[in-house]
């Protein structure tokens, strides 16, 4: 049994962020049931390739795969009022409603949280936008790209002013997105305390641009204590020195220095013990102040051993190091392995299929993996006749509408 094997959530949102929170509470255990609409579905189904192969052909984008595990889809078009009088019956019954639309577009079905808490009152709602529910910025579309950049991230990311390929770089993974669905996860399941201590329901606001903002972290600290904006400087860190890549003889690789003791450790087993000694670099301060210095001295000697000669001699020294690994080497690494991180489940249409295992690793209530992500509209009819009691006719009838 889930820790949250008790709550159901009703999951109205698409692309990222609103479905990959989901997604963890399916972990953990929840029941969710994904609403899409009929024939479209979540445009993340589309989102490739690569896509999933099947027996009838092209599946689902690898992207729909990351974030819908542990679901049910349901198909309901709430356009149409009866479509709209369905999810709020579904609401009643939940415990947790997730929607990721535009500001105020879901209160024209009667879908907003005054509308549901009226007849739930203690349904917690979260609603996830680009820039939150009030502000100037309120109605404007937020997709990842977009809060990289206007909430500082692609400020800090890329390569240094006056150096080849400088401009302004989003980051690899569509983190303004993940980083929200983490945040509305925490928020979620503190306002299910709050529900289970109470009995009352809340609604919960979250925005991708308050949520980048907060992850901006020590660089945003950075900032409000200096009052100098924090600039790109590539892979090198900025409150940190010798903390970035190094070219070696075979490729690159990360030395990670954040103490004086290793600096020292890692001079002696580099054969620069003299450096530890420098009035320049003896400590981290005064190696931030002359880093481009140190990093000079560095990286002709850094180019003289391959990577994994490297690795083996500063880790027997104790100093922090490691390669940097492409996709296929990293599910291949021994510590990947040893903690699971790829799973298989069973596919309705494509049989097995291996996924990104959850990294939350409870002693008593681990994640579980239930089901595969759902074909769209896999379980309209279950859920319709499990949860709404809705016979053969009536679901005919909704079929023949074009409502599910």
């Amino acid at each position: 049994m889930g820790a949250l094997s008790h709550v159901k959530v009703l999951d109205l949102s698409r692309v990222l962020a609103g479905p990959f929170a989901a997604q963890i509470l399916g972990d953990l255990g929840a029941d969710v049931i994904k609403i899409e609409k009929p024939v479209e579905g979540d445009e993340t189904r589309r989102y490739g390739p690569p896509f999933l192969s099947t027996e009838d052909g092209r599946g689902d984008a690898a992207y729909f795969l990351s974030a819908n595990r542990n679901k049910r889809s349901v198909t309901i078009d709430f356009a149409h009022p009866e479509g709209a009088a369905l999810i709020r019956r579904l609401a009643r019954r939940s415990h947790v409603v997730i929607e990721n639309f535009k500001t105020g577009a879901l209160a024209r079905y009667g879908l907003d949280y005054a509308s549901l808490s009226a007849e739930n009152p203690a349904l917690v709602y979260c609603s996830l936008t680009g820039f939150g529910q009030d502000g100037p910025y309120k109605n404007k579309s937020g997709y990842d790209y977009l809060i990289q950049g206007m909430a500082g991230l692609m400020s800090i990311t890329g390569q240094a002013d006056g150096t080849p390929g400088d401009e302004p770089m989003r980051v690899g993974v569509a983190v303004s997105d993940l980083f929200t669905g983490l945040y509305s996860t925490i928020a979620i399941q503190a306002a299910l305390i709050h529900q289970g201590r109470t009995g009352e329901g809340q609604w919960i606001d979250m925005a991708l641009f308050d949520c980048q903002t907060a992850a901006l972290a020590n660089q945003a600290m950075n900032y409000l204590v200096s009052g100098e904006p924090p600039g790109r400087q590539g892979n090198s860190h900025p409150n940190i020195v010798p903390y970035q890549v190094f070219a070696t003889a075979d490729g690159h690789m990360i030395l990670a220095i954040p103490n004086d003791g290793q600096f020292r450790r890692f001079c002696t087993a580099a054969g620069l013990a003299g450096l530890a000694n420098d009035p320049r670099f003896v400590d981290n301060p005064r190696r931030v102040e002359h880093r481009k210095a140190l990093i000079d001295c560095l990286q002709p000697v850094l180019a003289g051993r391959t990577t994994a000669q490297w690795i083996s001699l500063l880790e027997a020294a104790n100093v922090p190091c490691g390669p940097i690994n492409r996709l296929d080497q990293l599910f291949a690494d021994p510590q990947s392995l040893a903690r699971g991180h790829r799973i298989t489940m069973s596919h309705s249409a494509a049989g097995p299929i291996s996924l990104v295992a959850s990294p939350l690793r409870l002693a008593k209530s681990p994640p579980s993996y239930r089901r595969a992500p759902p074909l769209l509209g896999e379980h309209t009819i279950e859920v319709l006749q499990g949860e709404l009691s809705l016979d053969a006719d009536q679901i005919h009838a909704l079929r023949r509408q074009g409502i599910i």
